[in-house]
């Protein structure tokens, strides 16, 4: 009730007032030179438990102790989300002994009031600077509540559907995904809030796709795959970073030195802060490593995290491991130093607190939705439209929309309680209705009794309606507890009596258009066999529907490409484009190759891969240099026509491969992609380079190499792209 009353509270029209936060970042030189000296005076002032207490992160809820923050004993708190409440904690701050600010936190992934597509949504745009104006939007939105950390972005890499994390991130590819972790980390705190780049490190990879569980990676394939889109997010400035819940190769991440000390602060150079995961070092109980609290919060601290979200851990046992000698005090200050050296260069101590009055006018502005509607559209995937189906013809005079997520009172998915209640625009039949001739009449039955899917209603009146139809858009996928965080899945259909629903509307004979939006790419084998089209969404936001509206009714063409593969069956999985070669490669499909018995080896939809109402081709594909030396870079040219009658936006992939090396290579790996505009009927020459310091690879040490040889380079509009040319990359 709370956050409903909030959201129409942020809705109301008050006089104009400028965002006075503004865009965060590291400091440098000598502002940064101060920095460190005000740190350094503030440790000598602090008393053991003030210490501590800048390392313990409590959140909003039963059980919340303000007298803790008042005497300096609380360092961060998180999910406040009403301004007047995060203006009343801060106060308390301000009420201590020494004053320090609280860094406030909150899951600001895809939105704080005006929402965008899910991150896995954005990431189908594939366009970097749309993402970070989202991102920009999102921070800017929750700067204005008060709000100065995000627990944002993921990019842990998804190779796994199963997982229901998938949404918060950007796919299957490392090297896009380190081009939306940049992105994304850029926007957030050019709008005003630390990002935090969770979470590390190996997350996505769990066995069986279960959330939580236990990860095995191999040195090389951890810095090849895994590692990069994190070095990407720091690189672009992340103050802070979040350790994972699960084991990786044995070692709980959350008591990882390996990787919190010796590879992000000592190779890396880190000097932010890193905190915990929710509850998470406790769990190192569970996980086997320590015998009781008190073990854990010492593991956890000397391994290299500073904050503890939500355990109370620290908070209870820390002093005694200090007073015991088992910490030392050092080890301690060391962590102590990296939060503050955060709030400093937030300006925390001298930003004025946030005021209630002035917030709502800031919320869902016309600029912020402006945004939200350009991602949505740019990330709608169109994945079949048999004989042009799509959009809807003038000749079609009656469309009959049946599905319970085409029209929500509220839509919800699993970040929502962090943040305020999502509104929508509009629902897609009225916004259909607007957009399609005026003779042509849509009509709506849910078919089932809520967005999840779970249970029909009035079954038959749907599918009666589908019948008295020219055409039918079903808009069916996940909702609910079907995705996100814990909702990990084994059965990748619809959920619920989905499927059911939409065989009997295909039953009618009247063609179908299944709309989906979903957290994940399902198994669709039987829709892409059976409907007519099939349009992808992933939960597109506050103009999500109005979006959806636009692609049908032919007033934006799709550009959308999909960030991971989607498998023809589970067993498929993981299925992903940039596999190793084998000795026995799928050649004629005879038992003795690489194959499934029972199913093709590739993927139903591959990764970048999207249709268009326009025809794309492509043609004189050129190497600049077809010899590389290590030090230069790759420069290849293609032209690309659009052959349709209808403006157009490609995704225009480079793919390169290397065949012969010292180990075996990936069949082809993106390096390069541009989005381009092109006008009906004209031609573009675009040009995509690649440093080739970008080519190589690590060994089983995690050391990298990039090795001379031959090349081959794949351009296209997907990773099955075939137009093909070669270079030699040779010693500078």
């Amino acid at each position: 009730m709370i956050l409903r009353l909030v959201a129409v509270l942020f809705a109301m029209c008050l006089p104009a007032f400028a965002f006075g936060q503004g865009a965060v970042g590291w400091k440098t030189g000598r502002e940064a030179a101060a920095i460190e000296r005000r740190i350094q005076a503030l440790l000598g002032r602090m008393t053991l438990a003030e210490k501590i207490g800048q390392l313990h992160l409590s959140g909003r809820g039963d059980g919340f102790d303000e007298s803790q923050i008042r005497s300096g004993r609380m360092g961060a708190v998180m999910n406040f989300v009403v301004p007047a409440e995060i203006a009343a904690v801060q106060k308390a701050a301000r009420e201590s002994r020494l004053k320090i600010p609280l860094i406030i936190g909150l899951d600001a992934v895809h939105g704080f009031s005006t929402y965008f597509p899910l991150p896995l949504g954005q990431a189908a745009t594939f366009n970097p600077k749309l993402i970070e104006e989202a991102a920009y939007w999102t921070g800017r939105e929750a700067s204005a509540a008060g709000i100065n950390w995000t627990f944002a972005p993921m990019v842990d890499m998804s190779r796994d559907p199963r997982w229901g994390r998938v949404l918060e991130g950007a796919g299957e590819d490392p090297f896009y995904a380190s081009v939306v972790a940049a992105a994304r980390t850029r926007g957030y705190q050019r709008g005003g809030v630390a990002a935090s780049v969770k979470h590390f490190v190996g997350y996505g990879a769990g066995e069986g796709g279960r959330d939580y569980n236990s990860t095995w990676i191999p040195t090389s394939q951890l810095h090849d795959l895994h590692l990069p889109p994190f070095k990407a997010a720091f690189e672009a400035g992340a103050m802070t970073a979040m350790a994972a819940f699960n084991a990786l190769n044995g070692m709980p991440a959350t008591a990882n030195k390996a990787m919190l000390t010796d590879l992000l602060r000592g190779q890396w150079r880190f000097k932010g802060f890193v905190t915990s995961d929710f509850g998470s070092i406790t769990e190192l109980r569970l996980h086997g490593i320590a015998r009781d609290d008190a073990e854990a919060a010492r593991k956890a601290l000397l391994a290299g995290i500073d904050m503890d979200m939500m355990g109370h851990v620290y908070h209870k046992h820390l002093a005694g491991e200090v007073k015991a000698g088992r910490v030392p005090m050092q080890a301690l200050d060391a962590a102590v130093r990296r939060v503050l050296r955060v709030k400093f260069h937030l300006g925390l101590f001298e930003r004025p607190d946030v005021d209630p009055a002035a917030a709502p006018a800031l919320m869902q502005t016309q600029a912020a939705r402006d945004v939200a509607l350009r991602a949505a559209q740019e990330s709608v995937i169109l994945l079949k439209n048999a004989a042009e189906i799509l959009p809807i013809k003038p000749s079609v005079g009656s469309v009959a929309v049946i599905g319970a997520m085409a029209r929500p009172e509220d839509e919800r998915v699993w970040t929502d309680p962090a943040g305020l209640g999502r509104r929508i625009v509009q629902p897609l039949p009225e916004a259909l209705q607007e957009r399609l001739p005026a003779g042509t009449r849509v009509s709506y039955a849910a078919g089932v009794g809520k967005a999840c899917g779970t249970e029909f209603a009035d079954r038959q009146g749907a599918i009666d309606l589908a019948a008295r139809s020219d055409l039918v858009v079903a808009m069916l996928g996940e909702d609910c507890e079907f995705m996100g965080e814990g909702a990990s899945r084994t059965d990748l259909g619809l959920p619920g009596v989905q499927q059911a629903l939409l065989e009997a509307l295909v039953a009618t004979g009247k063609p179908v258009v299944l709309v989906l939006a979903t957290g994940r790419p399902l198994v669709l084998s039987w829709a892409d066999r059976h409907v007519a089209a099939i349009v992808q969404t992933f939960h597109g936001g506050t103009e999500g529907r109005t979006a959806i509206a636009d692609v049908l009714a032919g007033k934006v063409n799709p550009s959308g490409r999909t960030p991971m593969s989607f498998p023809r069956s589970v067993g498929q999985i993981p299925v992903y484009y940039d596999h190793l070669p084998t000795g026995r490669p799928q050649q004629i499909r005879q038992r003795y190759e690489s194959i499934y018995m029972d199913e093709k080896n590739e993927p139903l939809y591959p990764f970048g891969f999207g249709l268009s109402y326009s025809r794309f081709s492509y043609g004189n594909a050129r190497v600049e240099r077809v010899q590389v030396p290590l030090d230069g870079t790759l420069e290849v040219t293609v032209d690309v026509t659009n052959a349709g009658e209808r403006d157009g936006q490609e995704v225009v992939q480079l793919y390169v491969r290397q065949p012969v090396a010292s180990r075996s290579r990936p069949v082809r790996a993106l390096k390069a992609f541009e989005k381009v505009q092109i006008p009906a009927g004209e031609t573009r020459k675009v040009r995509l380079r690649v440093p080739a310091r970008e080519l190589g690879y690590h060994d089983d040490a995690g050391h990298y190499h990039v090795e001379p040889g031959a090349f081959e380079v794949y351009l296209g509009g997907s990773s099955s792209a075939s137009v093909a040319a070669s270079f030699t990359l040779i010693k500078s």
